[in-house]
């Protein structure tokens, strides 16, 4: 038997510990015990938006439940398939669970997709395992760091590439919503890098305010009741938050000074109104168009390759570890109930901006 936390698709608030039989191991198929994972806004942003971008579909659970995605580390402790090897450890997309199968396809020296069939209709970004012993960004000391901050950060690096190929769209400052959040962090960091020109101005809860100043990401920050006092100039908006009465409030504050309005996650969950993310009508300015980081790391493939991007992508991460060294503390839990009891505290945004939650199954 293994252990899995259920979320309720209609009500993300609800979600239980269970047990299921995961069964004999398919031949060809590799079983992994998952050894940590971190829960963050990105966790909430998988299940906010699962159903239209396929998050639930990774890892199926029963009729009307779901399986939140996270990213971690984990060890084979079962291989039927020749190429991958009992004791040899991964990291990658992982369940909300103590165990995943997998059948390892394209096997390399440095990692293997997950060729299941019903994870094929989705971004092949998220079916592919690093494997560690060949693995140049890891570090055993960092580990932690790689899972709060690696796929966010990641997201925020490409947005900036994108906004910086579009040169920022004419705009002189870029504000961010939900400051706090370790992909604002990210993009911030990045643009503070390749995009010195750009101001960067945080927009955050009043609680927070202190926190994200102290990083030293921003320009300026302000608290979500100062909208009004922000300056007007040409900007682009990154929304984080997924409030759309706060995404409001920018748009009409700035109007046609609005060059451009990025949506990309959803960390007030209560606040999203009824159309979520999407939640657009009647507003000044540009519409709001959804980020999706996969097909944007596709297109940077294309253009500077794997390699040139997987350089950027290093150049950028060692900068951002260091000027966010400090600024997290990173808490461990042990055990699913303590994912579970974690997801349900970040769904209702009480989690503290400035730990990092690693929780050890």
């Amino acid at each position: 038997m293994i252990q899995q936390v259920h979320v309720t698709k209609d009500a993300l608030d609800q979600a239980a510990l269970v047990e299921v039989d995961n069964g004999e191991l398919a031949n060809g198929a590799a079983r992994l015990a998952i050894e940590s994972f971190s829960v963050t806004a990105n966790n909430i942003t998988y299940a906010v938006v699962g159903d239209g971008f396929g998050y639930w579909n990774f890892f199926p659970a029963a009729e009307g439940k779901g399986i939140v995605p996270m990213w971690g580390h984990a060890k084979v402790t079962e291989s039927k398939c020749a190429d991958i090897s009992v004791g040899e450890r991964v990291y990658g997309y992982l369940p909300m669970a103590s165990h995943l199968d997998v059948i390892p396809g394209k096997v390399s020296e440095g990692s293997f997709v997950d060729t299941a069939e019903h994870r094929q209709p989705m971004s092949p970004v998220y079916n592919q395992y690093t494997r560690l012993a060949a693995d140049p960004e890891h570090d055993p000391a960092r580990e932690a760091e790689r899972m709060i901050f690696g796929p966010l950060f990641k997201t925020g690096f490409l947005i900036e590439y994108f906004m910086r190929g579009e040169d920022w769209f004419g705009a002189e400052q870029v504000i961010l919503t939900s400051a706090s959040s370790k992909t604002a962090m990210g993009l911030a960091s990045v643009a503070q890098q390749n995009s010195p020109g750009v101001k960067r101005i945080g927009l955050t809860s009043s609680g927070n305010v202190d926190f994200v100043k102290e990083t030293g990401l921003y320009d300026a920050v302000h608290s979500y009741e100062e909208v009004g006092l922000l300056s007007i100039r040409d900007s682009v908006v990154v929304d984080f938050a997924g409030n759309a009465g706060l995404l409001a409030k920018v748009h009409e504050h700035y109007g046609d000074m609005l060059k451009y309005s990025c949506l990309v996650g959803a960390t007030h969950i209560e606040e999203r109104g009824s159309g979520g993310m999407n939640d657009d009508r009647g507003l000044p300015g540009p519409k709001p168009t959804l980020f999706f980081a996969p097909d944007h790391m596709v297109a940077m493939f294309r253009e500077v390759g794997a390699e040139g991007a997987a350089k950027l992508a290093a150049t950028a991460w060692h900068s951002f570890l260091e000027t966010v060294a400090g600024t997290v503390a990173i808490e461990r839990h042990q055990g699913l109930e303590a994912a579970r009891t974690t997801y349900l505290e970040m769904i209702g945004g009480s989690v503290d901006p400035a730990k990092g939650i690693v929780i050890e199954p």
